[in-house]
């Protein structure tokens, strides 16, 4: 199981999409769950999104309806669909693999994040 990648942060302006990706080889086969975070400068870390092996995904309350969770498992790699982006998602955005429930065999991993900037 390697270490996640991240990619697909940017500067876009307010109202605007991004499409985040998280590449994990290994992320299928160790049966992983994922997870997003986030943190804005000078603030803590949060929590943002997650799924799980058998694709039961979760979010913040902060971005339910605008953010949106999948995965393509022949490709290792989870993605966050971002619209309506407001400022306040500012952020650099991190994934996480851990431990996907039974049968997992999963490491704790974090990639080393993504900078999106939402900005006129």
């Amino acid at each position: 199981q390697a270490q996640p990648v991240e990619s697909g942060g940017g500067l876009v302006q307010p109202g605007g999409s991004l499409r985040l990706s998280c590449t994990a080889p290994g992320f299928t086969s160790n049966l992983c769950a994922m997870a997003w975070y986030r943190q804005a400068a000078g603030k803590q870390r949060e929590w943002v999104s997650g799924i799980s092996p058998f694709d039961t995904t979760t979010y913040a309350e902060s971005v339910k309806g605008r953010f949106t969770i999948s995965k393509d498992n022949a490709k290792d790699t989870v993605y966050l669909q971002m619209n309506s982006l407001k400022p306040e998602d500012t952020a650099m955005y991190s994934c996480k693999t851990m431990f996907g429930g039974i049968g997992s065999n999963c490491q704790i991993s974090w990639g080393q994040g993504t900078q999106v900037t939402v900005s006129s």
